[in-house]
């Protein structure tokens, strides 16, 4: 059987800079830090006081007040999310397709932190038959997922992946996979996460990975600074939908770009720490550009990974060079991270930054590497687009994700032909 093409028609996010993917784009091309004081942890307690909160988010406006009570906010982000890409891509006007053939892969790394949080403290004050009822469905990662098809009727594929900080993009490739083969027609794929709580920053900073730049919020995440100490917690969600590309022709739909190539690696070394000669990563970024077809040369911007972690970001930049040469050797390879300007959304990061590639795509546009003031020497020679949006055509364009495990994922996306 011949695989299928795979494109993208809906785009949906909820982002430190807001509700929506047009405030998110624009944000990221002005080289706006959503990044700030967080406000829904009691700071003094904390040694990491900022991240990128999603502000003024009010469920209710967007989500029956009954129903968002009965769900943590990382659902809440998800089904927004969902809202947007699910109008964009007008899912709502096709009424002749299987719903066994429509399927949902929205994940979270982390689940409902702020609902165990909240329920522990609970315990602690009222005893253990004082929790919520609704406690385990508004925990569990695979309800994010499960909320969505239950809003749309979607009864195909669903699922959740959990692999850290690659399950956005992991469940991107896994909904790319399921239409490839004819297991599904129409997916829709992502992640979300809210995990800014006294848990998530408190045991984040106990493993020395958040930076402490608390007196300038907008200048502490700087991928490949020489000055960066650490990555800085988001929070939000992102949604694509995925669909097999002569179904979509045959229902007129809006194609922003073709899904062309996933590859997925491990690093088999350590819980945290990746691979210092990035091999994992490597491989990852290697497998995709043989899934999509392409070479090397082919791709002219990869959204890399760029936590702005000492180890990360030199082991990244170890991996793109050796896969696709430095600046010299490629001069036409774009790489920036778009973290910088909007924190690390983990379960969710890869997500927002395929629609980040997507929009590169269509606009036109690389988003910049904001607070890439001094450039570690030991990150390589590559142009990182620092500071300014650059201008360029961009054909085709890889986004990476790494997460805690060593686990690695890569998708490759094409301007559709």
């Amino acid at each position: 059987m011949a695989k299928r093409r795979v494109v993208i028609t809906g785009l949906g996010a909820v982002t430190p800079f807001g509700v929506g993917t047009d405030k998110f784009w624009q944000s990221l091309v002005e080289g706006k830090s959503g990044i700030s004081t967080s406000e829904s942890i009691d700071i003094s307690k904390h040694v990491c006081k900022i991240s990128g909160e999603v502000k003024n988010f009010n469920p209710e406006e967007y989500i029956d007040p009954k129903e968002a009570k009965k769900m943590d906010r990382f659902i809440q982000f998800a089904l927004v999310a969902a809202d947007e890409a699910v109008k964009d891509a007008k899912l709502e006007e096709v009424h002749d397709v299987d719903p066994y053939k429509i399927g949902v892969i929205v994940s979270s790394a982390a689940g409902g932190f702020r609902t165990f949080e909240d329920n522990h403290v609970r315990i602690l004050e009222k005893g253990p038959n004082k929790c919520s009822p609704f406690t385990i469905p508004m925990m569990i990662v695979n309800m994010a997922s499960g909320r969505i098809s239950m809003k749309y009727g979607f009864k195909g594929i669903n699922k959740v992946v959990v692999s850290a900080c690659a399950t956005g993009t992991h469940s991107i490739g896994d909904a790319f996979r399921a239409i490839q083969y004819g297991d599904a027609d129409i997916m829709l794929a992502g992640g979300a996460e809210a995990t800014i709580c006294d848990v998530g920053v408190g045991a984040f900073s106990s493993a020395r990975t958040l930076s402490r730049r608390n007196d300038e919020p907008t200048r502490a995440s700087r991928p490949w600074d020489v000055d960066r100490d650490g990555f800085v917690m988001g929070e939000g969600a992102g949604v694509l939908v995925l669909e097999e590309y002569e179904h979509a022709k045959k229902r007129g739909a809006k194609i922003y770009a073709e899904v062309a190539g996933y590859g997925q690696t491990a690093d088999a070394y350590d819980v945290v720490a990746p691979d210092p000669e990035g091999q994992g990563a490597t491989h990852s970024m290697k497998f995709a550009l043989e899934d999509a077809g392409l070479t090397p040369s082919d791709i002219q911007y990869i959204n890399a990974h760029g936590t702005s972690t000492g180890l990360g970001d030199i082991a990244e930049s170890k991996a793109i060079e050796g896969l696709f040469g430095d600046k010299v050797k490629n001069p036409n390879l774009l790489v920036s991270s778009t973290k910088s300007m909007h924190g690390h959304l983990l379960g969710a990061t890869g997500a927002i930054e395929c629609i980040a590639c997507v929009k590169a795509i269509n606009e036109h546009l690389v988003p910049p590497t904001i607070n890439l003031e001094h450039q570690d020497e030991n990150v390589g020679n590559l142009d990182y687009v620092p500071l300014k949006a650059r201008k360029a055509d961009i054909k085709a364009a890889l986004s990476n994700s790494f997460g805690f495990g060593g686990q690695n994922a890569s998708i490759v996306l094409k301007a559709i032909n």
